[in-house]
């Protein structure tokens, strides 16, 4: 059942991004890595893709970046036979703004992701045996950041994105590499 409220969720979003893609044309791909915080946890590491989309239709400078975001975090606490694991699998969509500049190109954007999160648990000495909880939330997205060229066609770019889930807030610290088409 849960699969096919995702499934659903997915093909709502790539429908409602369709009229915007059809006369847009693809721009850049993006890859990064990134340091995430999340409430109530310690830093830890995550990757992401994401495709730039510029349309006619749209103001100079406006670009769409549907985003798809991974990370994983496991922790084990030996003496005691713990382990525990939390994942957000990110589907998402930014609107980013780039100023107009000659070296560094900073830039704006704001945006809308599901998440597909989940934790686990596996701690038998406290009578919990591979319990698990899985949900899906959606949450606004804000980011800034700038971009590098770093000769033909490559771009380097850093940057900070905020995602506001209800009880999952994150902030992400992106490092990444940017391809023109």
């Amino acid at each position: 059942m849960r699969w096919n409220i995702r499934m659903c969720l997915a093909a709502v979003l790539c429908t409602a991004l369709a009229p915007a893609v059809s006369s847009a044309g693809l721009t850049g791909v993006e890859v990064m890595t990134s340091t995430v915080m999340q409430e109530k946890q310690s830093s830890f590491s995550g990757v992401a893709l994401r495709m730039r989309i510029a349309s006619p239709r749209l103001i100079q400078g406006i670009e769409i970046m549907p985003t798809v975001e991974y990370w994983r975090n496991a922790n084990t606490v030996e003496p005691f036979g713990i382990r525990t694991t939390r994942k957000d699998a990110t589907l998402g969509a930014d609107v980013r703004y780039t100023f107009n500049s000659t070296r560094m190109r900073p830039y704006v954007g704001t945006g809308f992701g599901l998440h597909f999160l989940a934790s686990s648990v596996d701690a038998p000495s406290l009578g919990l045996n591979h319990e698990t909880n899985a949900l899906v939330k959606g949450g606004l997205t804000a980011l800034g950041g700038v971009s590098f060229p770093l000769g033909g066609r490559f771009d380097n770019f850093i940057e900070l994105k905020y995602h506001h889930v209800p009880s999952y807030r994150q902030l992400k610290f992106n490092w990444g590499l940017s391809i023109q088409m």
